[in-house]
């Protein structure tokens, strides 16, 4: 792994903004190329077919700017064509799915855990694999959560309205008693004030993107991969619909340069 290569991340939209700045925290010093496919989004309602024909576009895109490696920040991509681009590509491809699911074995006490998502990403099943493949005793119980996206897009995630959908969602899984949740979405982190209100007191929340981050940081230094020096670190984002939106939305997220953003065409 060449420590001076950048650091490749997609997703659909700006969702995986969330992995980046996670990123960002974690591993500071490291270069950083965005692709958001904004155009296309949301692939939470897509099949598995159309899923992992953008998701093949999206990584040829990010390996022609001669990554290191690649974050498959959507959940929907990770749940549905992670192995699909792993054989296909020849540099380390790291989802959202397996960290965030790991991260939840840990922290559970009782074995019941939540999962809320995107309708593509909770019937892959990709979620409760990973979990029974870590702990065959899980009692995994999953929630679709379509609302989530545009709620958070809309800047609502502190509205009256955004309580009372998380409410409506996750009293199920409050009435079987989990007592540990991830976020399965790469939009969710940003309501976690609202799901943390509406879920039952203790439960732990798990962030895929938080949990990616780290283990992102601990494959690349297994490889020897983490950048060296103290040179300034280089954000690049693409887009492939107009900026503006992206920029709007994605300030909510974290800083975004309106000049480091680039729309292309796949």
């Amino acid at each position: 792994m060449d420590r001076e290569k950048a650091i490749g991340i997609f997703d659909s939209g700006v969702g995986g903004l969330t992995v980046l700045k996670e990123i960002i925290e974690v591993l500071p010093e490291e270069d950083t190329i965005y692709l958001g496919d904004t155009a296309r989004l949301p692939y939470g309602t897509k099949s598995p077919a159309t899923v992992l024909k953008y998701a093949l576009q999206n990584a040829r895109f990010l390996l022609s700017k001669d990554i290191k490696l690649l974050i498959v920040a959507c959940n929907t991509a990770s749940s549905t064509c992670l192995p699909q681009l792993q054989a296909t590509l020849s540099i380390p491809i790291i989802g959202v799915i397996e960290p965030g699911a790991r991260a939840a074995i840990a922290r559970s006490r009782n074995g019941c855990i939540g999962v809320i998502g995107t309708e593509t990403t909770i019937n892959s099943g990709a979620y409760q694999q990973a979990l029974y493949s870590l702990n065959p005793n899980t009692h995994c119980v999953t929630q679709i959560c379509p609302l989530f996206v545009p709620l958070v897009e809309e800047g609502w995630e502190t509205d009256e309205i955004t309580l009372l959908v998380a409410r409506r969602y996750l009293t199920p899984l409050r009435e079987v008693g989990i007592d540990t949740l991830i976020l399965g979405c790469t939009h969710y982190p940003r309501l976690k004030s609202a799901i943390g209100e509406a879920i039952a007191e203790g439960v732990a929340l798990i962030d895929s993107a938080r949990e990616t981050a780290l283990e992102i940081r601990r494959i690349m230094e297994k490889a020897g991969g983490l950048k060296s020096g103290k040179v300034d670190p280089q954000r690049y984002y693409y887009v492939t619909d107009q900026p503006d939106k992206f920029i709007k939305i994605g300030n909510r997220f974290l800083p975004i340069d309106p000049s480091q953003v680039c729309q292309i065409d796949l």
